[in-house]
């Protein structure tokens, strides 16, 4: 009889646990941004393994308090189809993308969060075209009659979601001295294709030598990955 009232009192928390799906971008062949950890150029450090880093540190941050999975847990290409039919296979309740920034300026810096939604901003437009490249095949039948439904579908929750991930973030990198580009809509492909509620997070610039690294640092990756897994847990208590 005491197991029966142990597995009532546990059963709302099972019932209302949510299922976290993070992406690192990127993977295999293809390697996304390429930064330097030397002026002579010659130690290349590349975004697919910076994020893979970084996914992993949040997945374990958030394991502790809900069902989480990865896309990839090493380096391999997974196309933005895979990704997203993985998203159905685990059931996820949110889609969390984890990418570094580049630019042709090498000044450029700061940390950005991105939701799925129609945009006008020439700067979003540029991180859309760097992480829409490579499709492919299906992919390129998402077009924007899909786009517009998933995102009526899913804006209002993965706005509150980049509101509550930011708000945690915004101390770590004010401490890291990282400037903070806020929260901007745009349209990902790999966020249409997921057909949740999710984010698209751009820690730091690759390209940018000093921001490289702090952003490599283990102590940053720490910090960073316990304020996203903070920012998705109030999320989830909050609208359970």
């Amino acid at each position: 009889m005491k197991y029966f009232f142990f597995f009532l009192f546990f059963l709302p928390q099972i019932l209302q646990a949510k299922v976290v799906l993070i992406d690192p971008g990127h993977g295999g062949e293809e390697s996304g941004a390429v930064g330097h950890l030397d002026a002579k150029k010659t130690r290349k450090i590349f975004e697919k393994d910076l994020s893979l880093r970084l996914a992993k540190k949040v997945k374990d941050e958030l394991s502790k308090s809900t069902s989480t999975y990865l896309t990839r847990s090493f380096d391999r290409a997974v196309s933005l189809q895979e990704r997203a039919d993985l998203a159905d296979m685990v059931k996820a309740d949110l889609f969390l993308s984890i990418h570094f920034n580049s630019s042709t300026n090498a000044k450029s810096h700061g940390f950005e969060l991105y939701y799925l939604d129609n945009n006008s901003n020439v700067a979003a437009n540029k991180v859309e075209r760097s992480e829409n490249l490579n499709l492919k095949g299906e992919e390129l039948i998402v077009n924007q009659i899909l786009v517009d439904l998933v995102v009526q579908q899913t804006v209002h929750h993965s706005k509150e979601l980049a509101r509550l991930v930011h708000e945690k973030v915004k101390p770590v990198i004010k401490i890291n001295k990282i400037d903070d580009r806020g929260i901007k809509p745009g349209l990902f492909y790999v966020l249409a294709l997921s057909k949740r509620p999710g984010l698209l997070v751009e820690v730091g610039f690759v390209s940018n030598a000093e921001e490289l690294k702090k952003v490599n640092q283990d102590k940053f990756m720490d910090g960073m990955a316990k304020a996203i897994a903070q920012g998705v847990m109030a999320f989830i208590n909050k609208t359970k």
